[in-house]
């Protein structure tokens, strides 16, 4: 396969087709889950249990996955994973057909269901990012993640942004089939794709298999360790994920009995944060920035993203409510698709599987536990939504503080930059040296 010398070029464009599809069925499965719950038993603490449950196997998986992606196939990953995804909501779909007043056991399938998608998601996300740097030139992966990113937050918008209508006028099945159909039809654009990567061929019995695996996985673990801006910044992103996810899992909450809006809502709400995340992504893909600046404002953009989620907690006003999402969303977005490239450009190709995997399980450790007591937390206090969202904003703005005054973690942003990888300028030796400890 030949270095690509274009962004759009036949691979990248197949890989963003399909996952766009994908994406845009997914957004289905999570309005139709979180509201069918709401609806059937309207219980938060079910809500935040059956997520916190689903998504237990993928994290115990989560760096055998990586792994994974550096030793085989990633190509095979990606379009395995989404074949079976599909065949898997659609069961769901035929339950839900069939046995409609089955409350108990559609709960029982929906938390299978949603269990297996998260572990099957594991494998998926890391073959998807450490596939991507080899599919467009080196000066462009910094633009090849916004698009991506773009493609998620463009599903979020037409999927999310409707997708409270759509229950209402459809219902939960409807919702689930165009999920599954989705997965299925990015299977199908993926399969042409090539993708450069060199693949055990070695035949070894399971033990040896199993020894070798254990031993790829280490050393991700070390490699990560080694470095402690990146360290540091993957514990930083682990608790920022805690206290985020609240403010999405009780969104629904919000919308109705904060807001005391229709549940028409809960899709304006994610809608326009999408849209400020197209603006952030797009800021961060096309903007020429020098290290110091890129790193400025990613620090600055999380504080302020922190400092949004606190105040949707005093905010009763929906239109209010609806701008502070417009500014939440281009803040994270920028901030994303930053972190995203600079991971890229310093990991090895033989290893960014793996570093990839275990950063998602490192970041979503803890989120099983956040998603069972943000259910919990919130029926103690009766519901106060608000109050919850206030306290989560401020924990989040004293840690995104805090990683801005890290020192190691500053020179881990400017070392990363893309366009000193891209110009091939030595960096300092002190800032690689310090690096390690």
């Amino acid at each position: 396969m030949k270095i690509p010398t274009r962004l759009m070029n036949r691979n990248f464009s197949l890989l963003f087709t399909g996952q766009t599809i994908s994406r845009l069925g997914s957004q289905g499965f999570a309005i139709a889950m979180l509201f069918w719950v709401k609806h059937e038993t309207g219980s938060a603490t079910l809500i935040g249990i059956l997520m916190m449950l689903s998504s237990l196997p993928a994290v115990l998986v989560g760096p055998l996955a990586g792994t994974a992606a550096d030793r085989y196939s990633r190509r095979k990953i990606i379009i395995l994973s989404d074949l079976v995804r599909g065949i898997i909501v659609l069961s769901l779909v035929a339950l839900l057909v069939l046995r409609p007043d089955e409350t108990d056991l559609i709960v029982i399938w929906l938390f299978i269901v949603s269990t297996l998608l998260n572990l099957i998601g594991v494998f998926f996300n890391p073959a998807i990012t450490a596939a991507l740097p080899d599919l467009v030139p080196e000066t462009r992966i910094n633009t090849a993640n916004s698009l991506g990113q773009i493609s998620y937050q463009l599903s979020i918008l037409i999927g999310d942004g409707i997708g409270g209508t759509l229950f209402r006028v459809l219902g939960a099945p409807l919702l689930f089939l165009i999920n599954g159909i989705g997965y299925l039809l990015a299977a199908v654009f993926e399969s042409p794709i090539e993708i450069p990567q060199v693949v055990q061929t070695e035949v070894l019995g399971w033990r040896q298999t199993f020894r070798r695996f254990l031993e790829d996985t280490r050393e991700g673990i070390r490699y990560v360790w080694k470095r402690t801006g990146l360290r540091d910044l993957v514990l930083i992103a682990s608790f920022l994920n805690f206290f985020t996810v609240p403010v999405i899992l009780l969104l629904p909450f919000y919308v109705e009995d904060v807001l005391h809006a229709p549940v028409d809502w809960y899709g304006f709400l994610i809608a326009a944060y999408g849209v400020g995340a197209l603006v952030g992504y797009l800021f961060a893909g096309v903007g020429r920035f020098s290290p110091r600046t890129t790193g400025v404002l990613m620090v600055a953009f999380m504080i302020l993203e922190s400092l949004v989620h606190g105040l949707l907690g005093l905010v009763t006003i929906r239109w209010w409510a609806l701008g502070l999402s417009f500014l939440g969303g281009g803040f994270g977005g920028f901030v994303t698709v930053v972190l995203t490239t600079f991971l890229q450009v310093r990991t090895p190709k033989e290893i960014r599987g793996r570093v990839f995997g275990l950063l998602s399980t490192i970041a979503g450790a803890i989120t099983p536990v956040a998603m069972g007591l943000s259910g919990v937390v919130a029926d103690m206090v009766g519901q106060n939504i608000g109050l919850i969202y206030l306290v989560c904003g401020a924990i989040m703005t004293v840690l995104s503080i805090w990683i801005a005054l890290d020192r190691a973690f500053r020179e881990f942003i400017v070392s990363a930059h893309p366009a000193i990888q891209a110009a091939g300028v030595d960096l300092p030796e002190p800032l690689v040296e310090k690096e390690g400890v």
